[in-house]
């Protein structure tokens, strides 16, 4: 996948008045129009998202050649003290190399024991979220369900949304989508070949060229399996979640996402969604694009950590009860990702121990069992080796270890 920000081009006409002209000179329209979409130049960066040549720079402030959604901080930042004294597991130079790190934050007790910067990175770099955007919008979905704008999540999507009758999507309840398990015929897969898959198309045209919205394929796409019965991991389905949210919130996701989460969450840096379509009327890209800081991920760790709410202050967040559902497993059948909750992954064996995870390895992995908050933000290549997650898996393990 990818994404960012064309900062389109003003005129500014400057008339120089003289005497005699001051009284005869009338305003006049700007010789050329702002283009309606992004430039051939922007479309040609944004296909080179993904390139690994450069990806651990195309994966940061990606606001300089994508649309986007801001979300502001608001009021007291909740604190991370250092706390002194912890050394990380033996090799974690070699580590950080091996597994194309920019960026990792280990936080334990609501301290920061480690944190790193990497690629000419730093503290005030924004990093893509990817697919951990996805655990965002199941936050919200709560916050929503709690504030009485959603009533429930076994109602079918086209309470919501009735656009989607008599599709792939009719007939299927929010619970289903929230698990991936929406049975629409969606296939996560991103080939740009002669013929690109559906995932591709949604990417070129809603992402790349901003022509259309991402989740407005949900119109038209029908069904593969019964819903329910099959988990299948689609991008499209949190997209339609996010469409939900605007729909019963009556509001676009950044401004409820600032309101609700980042701000009284204490966020220490702005944050922003991608957006996709046309200029002025796209959405937020909410199944990957939020973009935000190291610490400012590690906040968001730190409050599913401790039950949705602000240790600092006391202050509920989020749901406690929400987060609990939200990070109940259910079996996947694959190999490595075992369990899926509500657009949240187990990815090992650590009892309650689940993560936020992104395409090209980023991983916010909350370990309940110490305490223990890990950010790790990457840049894995496209075709990179199933060996790499599960070295930072093995690594993750070794850090909650570490005492």
């Amino acid at each position: 996948m990818r994404f960012p920000h064309a900062i389109l081009p003003g005129l500014l006409l400057a008339t120089i008045a003289t005497p005699a002209l001051a009284q005869t000179v009338a305003p006049t329209a700007p010789a050329t129009a702002a283009p309606a979409g992004p430039s051939p130049a922007v479309i040609h960066m944004r296909r080179q998202w993904l390139n690994p040549e450069i990806n651990s720079f195309t994966f940061r402030d990606n606001a300089r050649f994508f649309d986007t959604r801001k979300v502001a901080r608001q009021g007291r930042v909740r604190p991370l003290p250092l706390a002194p004294g912890f050394t990380m597991p033996a090799g974690y130079e070699a580590f950080a190399e091996a597994t194309y790190t920019n960026a990792l934050l280990v936080i334990r007790d609501g301290k920061i024991l480690f944190e790193d910067y990497r690629n000419r990175s730093d503290a005030s770099t924004h990093f893509i979220s990817f697919s951990m955007a996805k655990s965002i919008t199941s936050i919200l979905m709560g916050i929503a369900l709690d504030k009485g704008l959603i009533r429930s999540i076994d109602d079918p999507v086209t309470a919501y949304l009735p656009e989607l009758k008599g599709g792939g999507y009719d007939g299927v309840s929010l619970r289903h989508i929230l698990q991936m398990r929406s049975g629409v015929d969606y296939e996560e897969r991103y080939d740009f070949g002669d013929k690109p898959s559906l995932a591709a198309q949604n990417h070129e045209n809603a992402i790349v060229q901003n022509k259309v919205r991402f989740a407005d394929s949900a119109r038209t796409i029908g069904r593969k399996w019964s819903p329910g019965s099959q988990f299948n991991y689609a991008t499209l389905d949190t997209a339609v979640l996010g469409w939900t949210l605007e729909r019963a919130t009556g509001q676009p996701l950044a401004t409820f996402t600032q309101a609700n989460l980042w701000g009284p969450a204490g966020m220490e840096a702005d944050a922003y969604w991608l957006a996709d379509g046309p200029q002025g009327v796209g959405r937020e890209l909410s199944g990957m694009g939020y973009n935000a800081t190291l610490r400012d991920f590690g906040r968001l760790g730190l409050l599913m950590l401790d039950h949705g709410k602000r240790s600092d202050t006391g202050e509920a967040v989020v749901p406690a009860s929400w987060l609990k559902q939200a990070t109940t497993m259910v079996p996947t059948g694959l190999p490595d990702r075992t369990g899926y909750g509500f657009q949240f992954w187990q990815i090992d064996d650590e009892p309650g121990a689940y993560a936020a995870v992104g395409l090209a390895g980023q991983f916010i992995y909350v370990h309940p069992a110490t305490k223990t908050v890990i950010v790790k933000l990457s840049y894995f290549p496209p075709d990179a080796p199933p060996s790499v997650t599960a070295e930072t898996v093995r690594y993750f393990k070794a850090i909650t270890s570490q005492r």
